[in-house]
């Protein structure tokens, strides 16, 4: 499932990024065939130990390396279901993250920020112009995970 940037084009406003974002279901029982054999298949620099490291340490995110071209990609690791949308990318079918969950994952990016990036603050606000989003679950989990002022800040 799509996320970062590459989401935040596709609900909001397109811009570009050298890395590409997404978000991978899997579990240690099933990384060997699931993430590690398609990534090597792809072309894509893959270390085992440290993507074990990182499921362990909690972290949980990658930053692997194209063989190719000097683009990354970083996968965030998880375990529980994701909530994604249905949608395309250069007419193929695919999935991305929830516009709701990916404004929650930037305010959450954006208060670890230091100082707070532009264009995340950005990504939010396209993504509120043009795309349907649950404001109040928004708001509700924004108050939870103490990013509100930061979402009403940007809102407004």
């Amino acid at each position: 499932m799509f996320t970062g940037a590459l989401a935040a084009s596709y609900y909001g406003t397109p811009r570009t990024t050298m890395d590409i974002d997404i978000v991978v279901k899997v579990t240690r029982e099933n990384l060997q065939a699931q993430l590690i054999k398609p990534l090597r298949k792809a072309e894509i620099r893959v270390n085992s130990e440290r993507i074990q490291e990182a499921i362990k340490s909690g972290f949980k995110i990658i930053t692997l390396q194209d063989k190719k071209s000097p683009f990354t990609l970083d996968i965030i690791l998880s375990e529980s279901k994701l909530q994604k949308k249905a949608g395309t990318i250069l007419d193929l079918p695919t999935f991305y993250q929830t516009p709701e969950e990916l404004i929650l994952s930037k305010l959450r990016m954006i208060k670890a920020t230091v100082p707070k990036k532009r264009a995340l603050k950005d990504d939010v606000r396209a993504i509120l112009r043009y795309t349907k989003v649950d404001v109040k679950a928004i708001k509700r989990q924004a108050r939870r995970e103490s990013t509100l002022s930061i979402f009403e800040s940007i809102a407004t």
